[in-house]
């Protein structure tokens, strides 16, 4: 009989979720918690005076979602604060956007030790403990504290930097010296494994960085075409080309965030309008960015300096019947997101670092074989080096995406088709269940 799996993660899905709703992580997971008994134990979401000792349980068969609330304090410093003012600037290379405070530190390691107080009484002496992200890092550690000798894992969702810029970070290697605690610490890349090993070996933990491999995150891409397939037939869908008038749609889905590329993305598509005259009308612009962290004030001034682009290009471009860039906030069903994405003559996707970046998988899924579209792909994506049938770009040089826009918009089928076909294998092959499979074989081991 197989072990039970433990996945530890900041956020918890709501049993409520099913497909369309449910987040990243809980899509990738999904064939890894359908295949044995599982538990599934983080964050609720929710807040509180102070932060719950024991979790709520809710059963659905053999999964068991197990969810702390968060005191405010608590979530302030651990989640607002460390995680994403510091960790998440600083893995994604942009350590000028950290802002390091001591309070926060102490708030994040409080929240992974209280973390591991809460599930080490409902562990069983054979399980498999699977620990994500970087809110987590010191979580494996905690439970080795509490006498846990359960088998535990790690996979960082994110980039890992190399050590010349993550030792900048205050306490770094006691991070570090905190995935010692994993007896499997996986990462998106080669690149990334890479760094992770040298700044592992730089502080002493050479053991630990013989434990560090690459695991390349997937979808289903199988399923993700049917979904595709299905959402031509939805009003949404039909309304929505039909308001095409038979220009080709260039298409991007990011959530709200400076690690995407936005500001350039758009500087870029400018470009494709000013030098490349003949996409005038031709083509239209639908770029999908649900707001996140919308109290945070970095990301309020990103929304504004999107919404000066928007409202630039438009006002320079627009013709009574065609509106070059049509930009949202709201978020998209993901079915109608496939959808839209099957109708997409290119697939734009140029985040300034990205740990994969599963988007650019989806939109290959999406595509008609017979009539693809182009991926157009920032060669800082962690999919960039296993997609040799995308246009890769800089994503920091707005020639060059508009270069790469033109290509595709005018590219003839037969083109096309070799490229998808050659990006194919890393879509269909490097799967969600290849992931989980390969990761937890590992941590059998």
């Amino acid at each position: 009989m197989s072990s039970r799996l433990v996945i530890v993660a900041n956020r918890v899905p709501n049993p409520k979720d099913r497909g369309a709703t449910a987040g990243g992580l809980a899509v990738a997971l999904h064939d890894a918690v359908a295949q044995r008994e599982a538990m599934w134990f983080g964050w609720s979401g929710q807040t509180a005076e102070a932060t719950a000792e024991r979790p709520a349980e809710v059963v659905q068969g053999r999964l068991t979602y197990a969810t702390l609330d968060l005191g405010r304090e608590a979530y302030t410093r651990y989640y607002q604060g460390f995680a994403n003012a510091v960790l998440w600037p600083t893995l994604h290379y942009r350590l000028g956007l950290a802002r390091f405070q001591r309070e926060d530190y102490i708030g994040y390691r409080a929240v992974n030790a209280a973390f591991a107080a809460a599930l080490a009484p409902l562990l069983r002496p054979g399980d498999l403990v699977w620990t994500h992200d970087f809110h987590l890092f010191p979580f494996g550690r905690e439970l080795r504290r509490l006498g846990c000798t359960q088998r535990q894992g790690f996979f960082l969702h994110v980039p890992f930097p190399p050590f010349g810029l993550f030792c900048a970070l205050p306490r770094a290697e006691e991070l570090l010296a905190d995935l010692a605690a994993y007896d499997v610490i996986g990462v998106q890349t080669e690149d990334d494994a890479a760094n992770l090993r040298g700044a592992l070996e730089a502080v002493g933990q050479g053991e630990a960085a013989r434990r560090v491999a690459a695991f390349p995150v997937g979808i289903d891409a199988d399923a993700f075409l049917r979904l595709a397939e299905r959402a031509l037939s939805r009003v949404e869908t039909r309304r929505f080309e039909q308001s095409l008038v038979g220009r080709a749609l260039v298409m991007g889905v990011d959530r709200l965030d400076y690690t995407k590329g936005l500001p350039q993305r758009f500087a870029g598509y400018a470009q494709l309008l000013a030098r490349f005259t003949t996409n005038r009308g031709r083509a239209t612009y639908l770029q999908v960015t649900p707001v996140s962290r919308g109290d945070v004030a970095q990301y309020r001034s990103l929304r504004r300096e999107l919404d000066e682009w928007a409202g630039r290009i438009n006002g320079q471009y627009a013709e009574p019947d065609w509106v070059p860039l049509r930009y949202m906030t709201r978020p998209v069903q993901r079915p109608v997101l496939a959808g839209f994405m099957r109708l997409a003559r290119v697939g734009l996707v140029t985040p300034l670092r990205d740990g994969m970046n599963l988007v650019a998988k989806e939109y290959v899924a999406a595509q008609n074989p017979a009539d693809p579209g182009v991926l157009v792909l920032s060669r800082f994506a962690g999919a960039a080096p296993s997609m040799p049938g995308a246009l890769l770009v800089n994503p920091l040089d707005p020639d060059e995406i508009a270069e790469s826009l033109d290509a595709a918009l005018s590219m003839p089928r037969e083109e096309r088709v070799a490229r998808w076909q050659a990006n194919r294998p890393a879509v269909w092959e490097a799967s969600a269940r290849a992931w989980s499979q390969s990761f937890l074989a590992a941590l059998e081991g």
